[in-house]
């Protein structure tokens, strides 16, 4: 069997009137309705489509607990599916579920397989705001009642270990870690990183403006000088800037974090050539999935063998051309991953793409801040406006690399408006979806002496002053790793500049006096003389 994708929809709900509050599953379900009339040309074959699925892939959503929301899709379209599966968080999962569907539908084990995600959170938010909690009408599960605030993954309690001892460990601190590391690995300036990533993220705002289902569709398109400008509107994440506070560059503001607070649902419908012939779907609708492949980093980020490439994103990338017959030169537009612009860096430069002026588009969507973030399933949409545009007949051969938690999952995939060209069967990619096996340095959970810094970061508060820095460093005698917070504020304000290299300059480490042994922060101090 050939799989093809047959439908593909996307839904927005814009009105933030609690009245009008739309939950995922609601949103899900006018996605796969739209996407069997995108299919279909008439309502018998439309139902006839509806009544052969037999595969429901639902991507977690953020926005709202369910107690089993595939089989509660199932019950509203009236279909009966064999297999039924509910991811868990990563935005990885939408490239692997349709990997996933194409290899079922190849081997016989689905026949019509449907794929969809929403996020609400937007609703959810007004909700929260009006005092309407549980929103009215949203279906009850397991601890709805309960729930009086949004979901945000920088909001996730840090787990009790060196992560958590030293306050790091969200997506907001881990990945400017990789951020500085790469652009310290390249020999770039502070300021040539910032304006770079300033110009990635002006170039996909102008795609999402265009882009009638994006979040900011319509609005007028953020500029390079406008993300790379910090203000009260732009105010700093993480990353280091320096004062004064407002009218400077600096680094990961606002307007290059993923905005999560949309409603926005998608689906996608895969089944054989031959039942689409049997639906009487032209060929020119037909969308042929190629290959895919995923690979993921160690979880815990001090566990990883640098901070200046991601093994999992060059081998997802280099497998899935690999098992689809493909090279990098026949990809001809890519959607990548962009919740931080670390991710299409890292990619563009495995791939030998520019950064800022790419030969190739680098996104369908726009990205996570200005698509919008749709949580888990922000790749669900790059599927979907990858078909149309493959469909329209512009571009032949499309890529998307769908990036999850830390910079830890990733699964990439191809889909062509042509078939596989050896006419050979979908391939098997599952036995890739494996942990990275990079050698890793020794870790000393508490740390004393001569020490280099070898990646950090700086958190910024709402006033846009640096708060707390967060190093990841070697023992010059061992070679070691640790993890620190800044000692003094003179350490961290000189990693907080914009003119001064910290990464490979010495300083010393030393655990902090206060608290239990073996549950101390350890202290840096770029001043080897300083508090000793």
């Amino acid at each position: 069997m050939i799989p093809v994708i047959i439908g593909v929809a996307d839904i927005k709900n814009r009105s933030a009137k609690p009245e009008d509050a739309k939950e995922p599953a609601t949103l899900m379900l006018e996605s796969i309705n739209a996407a069997i009339n995108d299919a279909t040309k008439s309502s018998a074959t439309g139902a006839k489509l509806r009544s052969s699925i037999d595969s429901i892939d639902v991507v977690k959503t953020w926005t709202w607990p369910y107690s089993d929301l595939p089989e509660f899709l199932a019950q509203k379209l009236d279909v009966r599916p064999r297999h039924k599966s509910y991811t868990d968080h990563g935005g990885n999962q939408p490239a692997k579920l349709l990997d996933d569907a194409a290899r079922r539908i190849a081997t016989g084990e689905s026949h019509v397989a449907v794929l969809t995600g929403a996020e609400a959170l937007a609703s959810l938010a007004c909700c929260v705001k009006e005092g309407k909690m549980p929103p009215p009408g949203w279906t009850p599960g397991p601890e709805t009642e309960s729930v009086t605030d949004v979901f945000t993954p920088t909001g996730r309690e840090l787990k009790k270990n060196i992560g958590g001892i030293h306050s790091v460990g969200a997506p907001i601190h881990i990945y400017p870690l990789y951020e500085n590391g790469f652009r310290a690995h390249r020999g770039q300036s502070i300021e040539e990183n910032h304006e770079e990533s300033a110009i990635l993220y002006g170039n996909f705002s102008e795609v999402a403006a265009s882009n009638q289902y994006a979040w900011n569709h319509g609005l007028k398109p953020e500029t390079a000088n406008s993300i790379g400008t910090i203000s009260k509107k732009n105010r700093m994440i993480c990353f280091p800037c320096s004062l004064p506070i407002f009218q400077i560059e600096g680094h990961y503001p606002l307007l290059m974090n993923a905005f999560n607070t949309v409603n926005l649902g998608a689906a996608c419908i895969v089944t054989s050539t031959e039942f689409a012939k049997q639906l009487e779907i032209p060929e020119d609708k037909w969308i042929y999935p190629l290959g895919g492949a995923g690979f993921r980093e160690r979880d815990l980020f001090w566990e990883r063998p640098n901070y200046f490439e991601s093994s999992a994103i060059s081998q997802s990338l280099d497998k899935c051309l690999e098992l689809s017959s493909l090279k990098s030169a026949d990809i001809d537009i890519y959607d990548m991953y962009s919740c931080f612009p670390i991710v299409p860096k890292l990619a563009c430069h495995h791939l030998g793409l520019s950064i800022t002026k790419p030969e190739k588009p680098i996104t369908v969507l726009g990205g996570l801040t200005s698509f919008g973030g749709a949580g888990n399933n922000y790749s669900m949409h790059a599927i979907t406006e990858m078909a149309r545009q493959l469909r329209a007949g512009s571009a032949r051969n499309g890529l998307i690399l769908a990036n999850g938690g830390f910079l830890s999952y990733q699964h990439a995939i191809c889909i062509s408006n042509r078939p596989r060209r050896d006419g050979s069967q979908y391939p098997d990619s599952s036995i890739f979806n494996t942990t990275i096996p990079d050698p890793i340095p020794p870790m000393d959970l508490e740390a004393e002496g001569k020490s280099q810094i070898e990646t950090y970061t700086v958190e910024f508060g709402r006033d846009g002053r640096p708060t707390l820095a967060h190093i990841v460093g070697r023992l010059s005698g061992s070679n070691h790793r640790f993890l620190a917070n800044h000692g003094d504020e003179e350490t961290l304000h000189r990693l907080a500049s914009r003119s001064e290299e910290p990464i490979g300059k010495i300083g010393r480490v030393v655990p902090d006096s206060a608290g239990e042994k073996g549950q101390r922060r350890n202290l840096f101090y770029l001043d080897s003389n300083a508090r000793l």
